[in-house]
């Protein structure tokens, strides 16, 4: 029996569950020093003066630098390539602030002492002058023509549209039905589990960090590129064990490009961890769209067009990874899962006076498939229709079909999803569980959403393996986990592909100076681009073994049979590994492959709500997911647990709040911004099924992601269904007690 779709347990957890794990916190080089950052009080201010003398003085201190120290330096820059109407405005980010800051947790200063405290010490006794300015913070605010400026070319980074405007006026002037929805995507702050932290350091005329990080070989090349103008091979960039990063672990940090600095000006490590407090502050955030969108619907309710207008919020600075969630990504998956033939995108992206926004688990398609399936249910609702039947109606049934801006979508099985969900939440005794609700005193609702994922992240990807002398095989993959477990999947492809051991292969990842080149985490692009490379490496060695194995055998190599580890011809026999040390089947694969996967699914939640309190409980939660193949069942149940926990966290309790007035962050800590808990959290019932994709030769489609795509659309769409009694018809996310209770309170007070 293969390895390939075995529920297999996870490798690495046995180091992680008894201690054994290694994080840069665990990682200390010799005669290192650490450092910390003095941060923005203000969202927006001009600095006026650097006191340092105080903190000079405190013992331990090594090193205080400011922007003066820093100015040959080059910027952070932006890695997203976007289509917009005119060039992007990238404002210029200085790894620390020049003259005037822009968020409040923006770094201003960098102490570097013999230990933490000491630099804590010293950072208490700088003194910074600013002179406040005025703040926005939100994207709406800053494309107002009166709104503060923060750049001195105003607040507009970009305006991209994408799609057939004449097509889509056409569709809505033939339309018997236009429904038309204002929605928000919140801006979410991405909490992982293991903060920010790295090491720099400066050895043999190169330099080298160890963080916590997910695309080690991006980090490289923007390093070397932008910041120090040096040959890439002078930077080293590798990451330990990551606890976590969801996507903003995958951009450069004006930190990274601090310790290294400090490194080779101090000759000796630089240590940083990033406290909990900064990662609210400093670290990238997600999210944050204003949409309006309309949808043009047929007298039957067949769906004709679709126009969105999006205004998105960026924060102070272009991230890495910033354009791409409000622009590239959700265009791929915009309309999810259904025939919509003319569809128009206009995004205007605007600075806003907040953290900066990045890449976080979805990055636009989740916004994406949210928009479409609260405009499905505003149809149903106002139209008549059935909601269930609506999206049966409309959804993708021939395969391949091109959308409208452009996606392929090579195969699914969309509608059959819905079948399944349905039976598998008995949506038929849905009645019976509301009037025992009712009889409690809770509404009660049901949500369905069905979505579709586009999973590729970055094209290509390269994989080498390596025979070595007692008998192990080391794969070496440019793609990165930080949590996912490909220790266990790629050896099981391995051990499928060759026909040995499962102990026969070790994993090697995340160090620029082992792995050749990569293109890291991102996009649930793992097994798709990863897999896909080691497929090709192995298929390479095996026809590389093979004349060898031949000559060895006396056969001719079409003659000889491969299974098990072994080439065999007339009850001859070799075995790969014998057949390594006659000659080197060592092999490294740039794989090209820039083909897009279509995960897709249908969800039901359903909650109950406290009409006199505004409190959701979700009470029970189905899915039933198409990701093609499956490496592992059991991974990829965890993958899709933990997206569903994240997006349940984005529709019930998360939501990033900054004072309008002053820019101050209101939800600093957990204290009061919400992640959702073990009790927050029914069984999660994920039914996963799959139609093997022709796009690779695994027939895999990536799972990273889905969860959080699915569950904001399926609850919002629950909780309304409770509240449509009571004359509620919108609500946003997310819908905590509060904004429920108020929705309600004002529906009641409407004669």
């Amino acid at each position: 029996m293969g390895l390939i779709g075995q529920p297999l347990r996870r490798l690495e957890d046995a180091r992680f569950l008894t201690g054994h794990g290694t994080y840069v916190e665990d990682v200390n080089l010799p005669g290192q020093a650490w450092g910390v950052f003095i941060r923005s009080p203000h969202a927006h201010a001009t600095i006026d003066a650097i006191d340092t003398t105080g903190a000079t003085a405190i013992p331990g201190v090594v090193g205080i630098y400011t922007y003066p120290d820093i100015a040959g330096l080059g910027h952070l820059p932006c890695a997203t390539s976007v289509a917009t109407d005119a060039p992007m405005h990238v404002p210029p980010r200085p790894a620390l602030a020049n003259g005037r800051v822009r968020h409040v947790g923006d770094p201003v200063a960098f102490i570097i002492a013999e230990t933490p405290q000491a630099a804590r010490n010293a950072s208490e006794m700088i003194l910074v002058s600013y002179t406040a300015l005025p703040c926005v913070v939100d994207a709406v605010s800053a494309l107002a023509a009166d709104a503060p400026a923060i750049w001195d070319f105003g607040n507009e980074s970009y305006r991209f549209r994408k799609g057939d405007a004449e097509a889509v006026r056409d569709a809505f002037a033939a339309a018997a039905h236009v429904v038309a929805v204002d929605i928000v995507n919140n801006r979410l702050v991405i909490a992982p589990l293991e903060n920010r932290a790295a090491i720099g350091s400066w050895n043999d005329g190169r330099y080298e960090l160890a963080v916590s990080a997910a695309s080690v070989h991006a980090i490289r090349d923007q390093l070397a590129d932008s910041i120090f103008g040096c040959p890439r091979d002078d930077v080293r960039v590798w990451a330990p064990d990551v606890g976590g990063g969801f996507g903003i672990k995958n951009c450069l940090y004006p930190e990274y490009v601090m310790l290294l600095w400090a490194a080779r000006a101090l000759g000796r490590p630089v240590k940083w961890i990033e406290d909990r407090t900064e990662d609210f502050l400093a670290a990238a955030q997600g999210r944050d769209n204003i949409t309006h969108a309309r949808l043009a619907l047929d007298a039957n309710g067949t769906f004709l067009g679709l126009d969105v207008e999006t205004k998105a919020g960026l924060g102070a600075y272009m991230s890495g990874g910033g354009p791409g969630s409000s622009t590239n990504a959700p265009a791929a998956a915009m309309g999810g899962g259904y025939v919509i033939p003319a569809i128009h995108m206009d995004v205007r992206a605007a600075f806003t006076n907040q953290a900066p926004i990045d890449a976080y688990r979805g990055a636009g398609k989740p916004e994406a498939n949210y928009i479409i399936e609260r405009l499905i249910d505003a149809a149903a609702a106002q139209c008549g229709f059935d909601r269930i039947e609506l999206r049966r109606r409309n959804l993708i049934g021939t395969f391949p079909y091109r959308k409208a801006l452009g996606t392929l979508v090579d195969c699914g099985r969309f509608a059959l999803n819905i079948d399944d969900v349905l039976a598998q939440a008995d949506a038929a005794g849905f009645a019976a569980r509301r009037a025992a609700s009712e009889a409690r005193g809770l509404l009660r609702g049901l949500g369905l959403a069905c979505f579709l994922e586009t999973a590729r992240g970055a094209p290509n990807e390269g994989a080498e393996i390596k025979f070595h002398p007692g008998g192990t095989i080391s794969l070496h993959l440019g793609t990165q986990s930080n949590g996912m477990g490909h220790e266990t999947s790629y050896k099981q492809i391995a051990a499928d592909l060759f026909g040995l051991p499962l102990e026969t292969f070790t994993y090697v990842q995340a160090d620029t100076a082992t792995v050749r080149e990569g293109n890291g985490h991102g996009g649930a692009r793992s097994m798709h681009q990863g897999g896909s490379a080691l497929h090709k490496a192995a298929t390479t060695v095996l026809e590389k073994a093979r004349p060898i194995a031949a000559t060895l055998l006396q056969a001719q190599p079409d003659e000889l049979a491969y299974a098990d580890g072994v080439f065999s011809c007339d009850g001859r026999s070799v075995d790969l590994l014998a057949v390594a040390k006659e000659a080197s089947l060592d092999t490294y694969v740039w794989n090209l492959l820039d083909i897009i996967t279509i995960p897709n699914g249908c969800h039901i939640a359903e909650v109950e709500v406290d009409p006199e309190t505004g409190l959701v409980m979700l009470v029970r939660y189905s899915a039933v997911d198409d990701y093609g193949t499956l490496i592992n069942p059991l991974l990829t149940q965890g993958q899709v647990q933990g997206g569903l926990a994240q997006g349940i966290g984005q529709a019930l309790t998360e939501q990033t709040v900054y004072d309008p007035v002053s820019g101050q962050m209101l939800t600093a800590s957990f204290m009061d911004y919400q992640v959702p808990r073990a009790i927050d959290l029914p069984d999660l019932d994920v039914t996963l099924t799959g139609v093997p994709t022709a796009g690779n030769p695994l027939g895999v489609k990536g799972a990273g992601q889905a969860g959080a795509i699915g569950a904001p659309p399926t609850i919002v769409s629950a909780v309304l269904d409770a509240l449509r009694p009571l004359g509620v018809t919108h609500i946003d996310m997310p819908a905590t007690p509060e904004r429920v209770w108020r929705a309600i309170e004002s529906a009641r007070s409407r004669p």
